[in-house]
Formats: structure tokens, C-alpha cells, sequence
């Protein structure tokens, strides 16, 4: 694996986290 396929699963890793975090904390934004 090259480092730019790993910094792309990490950042979709984080994206999905994210969104997740965002979801369940809505009553935040």
C-alpha cells in the first residue's frame, strides 16, 4: 500500500467518524 492509499482510507476513516459524531450530538449544532 502506498501512502497516498493509506491517507485515503484515514481520511474517509475520519469523515465517516465525523459524520457519526454529528449525528448522534445533533441537538449541538
Amino acid at each position: 500500500m502506498t501512502a497516498g492509499v493509506i491517507a485515503g482510507v484515514a481520511l474517509v476513516f475520519l469523515l465517516l467518524v465525523y459524520l457519526v459524531y454529528a449525528l448522534t450530538h445533533a441537538e449541538a449544532f
